[in-house]
């Protein structure tokens, strides 16, 4: 038997929002499809991909990702891509509904989490947040101290 091939685009699993959960309280999340062309996709595939500024907003019943940056793929001609392009997210209609809702309300805001491969398809994980203060980053950070220091001590004994 032979062996599996080895991918090259296996390091390359997802992309993250890594500032997400230091500036924002995280809620409900969602799983959503997104619109794209052939280009972002290979792009993606490569890593080439940043949601660290990315947002989404709910027009005319449709939910749109702001802001997520996807570079032009290399070898691509006249048919690449604008990269900072607002891109389609595919939600159920009573999904948009609740978010449409939760916005409406105020104070939340809704920011990917994640971008990653389901098989062949690119999947963002969305999630209503609530931005932090000041002082509520400052007691996360503590808090984390706290626990790098309580594994340290776990460690040693």
């Amino acid at each position: 038997m032979a062996a599996k091939p080895k991918k090259a685009a296996e390091r390359y699993k997802e992309v993250r929002n890594a500032r997400a959960f230091h500036d924002y309280f995280v809620g409900d999340r969602y799983e959503c499809g997104l619109v794209l062309t052939g280009t972002e996709v290979k792009s993606i595939r490569i890593g080439k991909a940043q949601i660290g500024d990315a947002f989404v907003r709910i027009e005319k019943g449709q939910a749109n990702l702001f802001n997520a940056h996807i570079d032009e793929y290399a070898f691509g001609t006249y048919s690449n891509h604008n990269p900072t392009r607002s891109r389609r997210l595919l939600l159920h209609r009573r999904e948009i509904n609740k978010l449409t809702g939760i916005l409406q309300a105020g104070g939340c805001t809704i920011i990917p989490i994640r971008m990653y491969f389901k098989e062949a398809l690119v999947k963002v994980e969305i999630a209503v947040c609530k931005g932090k203060k000041l002082y509520d980053k400052r007691e996360a950070l503590k808090e984390k101290d706290a626990k790098r220091e309580a594994q340290r001590i776990s460690i040693r004994l």
